[in-house]
């Protein structure tokens, strides 16, 4: 037996060693921590327990039958986080440089089945060189496999994906199927192709870094989530956006006690929307105002900055808020800021988030990139989400709610439970100013002091038409709110909605305009 005990410990010790001291002082070197020391900091002290840690690869042609690890260049198990149980796999790029065979895959998707039966989180640490060229089609099988469980998967449980590395080529698509991605400054690479190949292919010159680096993808492509400036500040928020998140979608989101009172009113919010309603204000400030603890965790924070998405805590519950952000664009939509709102719309609809929208958008961003571009598409998801999504839905209107962006904005028609507006909101077609523009134009034209009666002509269309007092009364707004009191009536409202039921249509799925 103790010959046996002292064979378990060798083995044991060669698996902690990676791909050898050298490799990991590579590592080290590179300024990016080792697989095990990640998934260290990652979850709870003491808590991971390793699954498949003997497992290798059964090639033998290319010289792999001198290239055998234990682990086969990925650790995979499962462990806490602030206690709650969660699935993870972490690449090893100290054995050779990570690279997926046919065997390191089987391992993820095992710990993939196993986070779906189990009904918890999945969480991948990326760092890989991509597929392992010596074992040809078997690497690209596994690949097929993994991103077929990544589909299998979504909307079942949260998986979140960690870039923590290289990841190029098919590698990049598993994250890419996943909720949310999470990048590091200066370690962290996506692309489908290298920047050697771009050059010799097109002639183009352009850095890893650039090319696909976390700056570019959090703030560009919106390819990625998060970013951050070490591992270690990276992990820290993953546990925050996990206390944001249920266990599945079976799950109520986790409840914490708030210390904040439900009832709090901000008399600043009274003066938060500028009489001209051509000045730009933080969109930002109101929702951290409303938020529990002021506390507001954005997502896509550098990425279409004209609409914000994130989650707060409202009496200690998770909502996912939509919000126009005046100061950039006007608050107009765009291409990317539908793309990025529908999704993050979805996401809290499949693990039953409610859903907060802040409107203030004065229409869709015009011209002929933005037509060319597909806006109606785009635009469309929008309408697609909204209309999907059976959360409870409250919509508070700030200021402007023009044409088609106000109902892509989560209007009373497309099921928003209650909708509430500010006496400084603006429910119509257009704004007043285009709006009397036309309705009026002959009138002003032949008016003495064409100004003034153009003037006039506003001040009547808003009063007439855009009011929201106008819009409770023909049922488009519920209620007219005192600003100061919007965070009490919210909390009222989505603890009225909580008990919220509704079916859908039998159908096999929708076909969302994708």
């Amino acid at each position: 037996m103790e010959d046996r005990l002292d064979e378990l410990k060798k083995i044991e010790q060669k698996l902690l060693q990676g791909g050898g001291q050298q490799a990991v002082d590579k590592q080290h070197a590179s300024g990016k921590l080792t697989a095990r020391e990640r998934l260290s900091k990652l979850l709870d002290p003491g808590s991971f327990v390793e699954l498949d840690a003997f497992l290798v690869h059964h090639s033998t042609d290319f010289g792999m039958d001198k290239a055998i690890y234990p682990g086969d260049g990925v650790v995979t198990g499962y462990g806490t986080i602030d206690g709650r149980l969660v699935c993870v796999f972490a690449q090893d790029f100290t054995v050779m440089g990570g690279s997926l065979g046919e065997m390191h895959a089987a391992k993820i998707v095992r710990v993939q089945k196993m986070a779906v039966r189990m009904g918890v989180p999945l969480i991948g640490l990326n760092d890989s060189g991509g597929a392992r060229i010596q074992e040809g089609v078997s690497a690209l099988a596994g690949f097929g496999k993994i991103f077929y469980q990544n589909t299998m998967a979504s909307g079942v449980i949260p998986q979140i994906s960690v870039i923590l590395g290289p990841c190029a080529g098919g590698a990049v698509y598993s994250p890419a199927l996943t909720d949310f991605i999470f990048m590091v400054e200066n370690i962290s690479k996506m692309f489908i192709t290298g920047p050697d190949v771009i050059k010799s292919v097109t002639g183009e010159v352009v850095s890893g870094e650039r090319l696909g680096g976390a700056q570019t993808h959090n703030s560009v492509s919106g390819v990625a989530h998060f970013i951050d400036c070490s591992e270690e500040a990276c992990f820290a928020r993953i546990k925050t956006l996990l206390s944001y998140l249920p266990q599945n979608n079976l799950e109520p989101a986790p409840e914490y006690p708030s210390q904040d009172d439900a009832n709090r009113q901000d008399p600043a919010l009274n003066e938060m929307v500028p009489d001209n309603p051509n000045r730009a204000y933080d969109m930002k400030r109101i929702i951290l105002s409303l938020a529990d603890g002021h506390e507001f965790f954005e997502c896509q924070a550098d990425y279409a900055q004209n609409i914000l998405t994130g989650f707060v805590r409202l009496n200690g519950r998770s909502v996912g808020v939509i919000a126009n952000q005046p100061k950039v664009l006007a608050g107009c939509l765009d291409i990317n800021a539908s793309d990025k709102a529908a999704r993050f719309i979805r996401t809290c609809d499949a693990f039953n988030i409610p859903l907060l929208t802040l409107v203030d958008v004065p229409g869709f961003l015009p011209g002929t990139q933005q037509e060319y571009g597909g806006i109606i598409r785009h635009g469309a998801k929008m309408l697609y989400a909204y209309s999907e999504a059976t959360v409870p839905k409250v919509t508070v209107i700030t200021r402007k709610a023009y044409g088609g962006a106000y109902i892509a904005m989560s209007c009373k028609d497309l099921g928003t439970d209650l909708v509430f507006a500010w006496p400084t909101a603006e429910v119509a077609v257009m704004g007043p100013d285009g709006a009397a523009n036309i309705i009026f134009k002959r009138e002003i034209a032949a008016a003495k002091d064409p100004e003034a009666k153009r003037a006039e002509k506003i001040a009547e269309y808003r009063s007439t038409v855009s009011s929201p007092f106008i819009a409770a009364t023909r049922g488009f707004v519920d209620t007219v709110i005192e600003p100061a009191q919007t965070r009490m009536r919210v909390i009222s409202a989505f603890e009225m909605l909580s008990s919220k039921n509704m079916s859908k249509p039998a159908k096999k799925h929708g076909n969302i305009p994708l």
